[in-house]
């Protein structure tokens, strides 16, 4: 037992080193990845409108767009339906123009005037609109995956039923706007004021709202599994029936109505918002025996513990350590778990969408009885079973990121397969 019981008191620090690593990372592990999208830090590149004018310009017809966008004034411009992949438009001015379905995926918006513009069932997956004006813009239904918006100006936008999956809203303004039934998955919105929002049944699992303001917002019956909500000032916020499974540092003091599913560490309406102190465990009571007398004390009348209460405290601190670390491991199962079920269901939506990209054009070129280029045909097809496959077996988030970029290098071949199409008439 002697030889035993060093090991046993080692393997037990050991294993507090490791609970403690788990419970408390280091500063530069949990500290966030500042935004780096290559935007520089100085204002607009040009005084906006003054590039190529195209005000008010039926642009639907098929005519081509000139290569020079740039600082463009295209306002009240129709362009429904147009394909404008990867067009840089920094700085152009569209405000109150038409953008319906239209295709700005990868599209360069930053510093650009969208107010009032209609972008509804627009494709703006990866578009990038650092500081742009979309103050009362409409974007109900748009695709807007992995879109940037940072400290851009969505005051009053309405963006109704859109997803925007992993969109980067660090520091912008939605005041007023509308968000209901949004997708906001993985969204990074640290310091976003969504003051007055209405964002009834938005989803916002594993969203960064560090810091975010939700004054007086409508967030009822919202999703907020997993959210990082460090420092969100919910205050007068309607949280009622919103769910808050995992998420980390919830503090609701100051809303209104009751939410479900609080962590045990959150603080919900009504409370006051101090923190409330852990339970401490310790050892103080004296062990006697029977007859009264302290078996702590030495035969020289010095005191100390009896080996019974050092075994009894050593085996208490093993279980409770041994507790510990597999609490820690329950809920990095259950987070990994929630994390993987958000990420395949983006997935899984993106890959749907393409196969009904793929029959829409399938469709379209039987009905015209035309036919595409057989090459990049096959090759946006086998990408949608490559997609498919990668969906069946990703078993971590990482492995499911090859299915996205599956189906991204088959709808390349389906843009090619659409550029060489004679012009049919279609929006596409």
């Amino acid at each position: 037992m002697r030889r035993f019981a060093p090991l046993f008191v080692a393997v037990q620090v050991l294993s507090l080193a490791f609970l403690l690593a788990a419970l408390f990372p280091s500063p530069a592990d949990a500290a966030p990845v500042p935004y780096a999208a290559g935007a520089t830090a100085t204002g607009a590149p040009c005084t906006p409108g003054s590039g190529v004018k195209l005000r008010g310009r039926d642009l639907t017809e098929g005519g081509t767009l000139p290569a020079n966008l740039r600082c463009a004034d295209l306002t009240g411009a129709k362009l429904d339906g147009v394909d404008l992949t990867a067009k840089d438009l920094t700085g152009a001015v569209l405000r109150k123009a038409s953008l319906k379905e239209a295709d700005l995926g990868q599209v360069h918006l930053d510093y650009a005037d969208l107010r009032g513009a209609d972008l509804s069932d627009a494709d703006l997956g990866q578009l990038r609109a650092r500081k742009a004006d979309l103050r009362g813009a409409i974007l109900t239904d748009a695709d807007a995956v992995q879109a940037e918006f940072p400290h851009a100006d969505l005051t009053g936008a309405v963006l109704t039923r859109a997803v925007l999956t992993q969109a980067d809203l660090t520091d912008a303004t939605l005041v007023d706007a509308d968000l209901r039934d949004v997708t906001l998955g993985q969204a990074k919105a640290r310091k976003a004021d969504l003051t007055r929002a209405k964002a009834g049944g938005a989803k916002l699992g594993q969203a960064h709202l560090e810091h975010a303001v939700l004054r007086n917002a409508d967030l009822s019956e919202a999703e907020f599994t997993q959210a990082e909500l460090d420092g969100a000032d919910f205050r007068g916020a309607d949280v009622g029936r919103a769910s808050f499974i995992q998420a980390s540092d919830v503090n609701l003091t100051g809303a209104r109505g009751t939410p479900v599913n609080l962590p045990d560490d959150a603080v919900a309406p009504g409370r006051t918002g101090d923190a409330e102190e852990d339970a401490q465990v310790g050892v103080d009571d004296v062990v006697r025996d029977d007859t009264g007398d302290d078996p702590t004390v030495r035969p020289g009348g010095t005191r100390g513990p009896s080996p019974a209460v050092i075994l009894v405290v050593v085996s208490g601190l093993g279980l409770i350590l041994t507790l510990g670390m597999w609490g820690v491991a329950h809920r990095r199962r259950q987070r990994f778990a929630a994390e993987m079920a958000v990420v395949r269901h983006a997935a899984e939506e993106d890959v749907t969408r393409f196969g009904e990209e793929i029959d829409a054009l399938d469709f379209e070129m039987k009905i015209n009885q035309i036919s595409g280029p057989s090459q990049e045909w096959r090759a946006a097809l086998d990408a949608y079973e490559a997609a498919k496959q990668a969906l069946g077996l990703a078993r971590t988030p990482y492995e499911l990121r090859a299915a996205g970029v599956t189906v991204a290098r088959g709808r390349e071949a389906l843009r090619q397969v659409r550029s060489r199409l004679p012009h049919t008439g279609g929006s596409h």
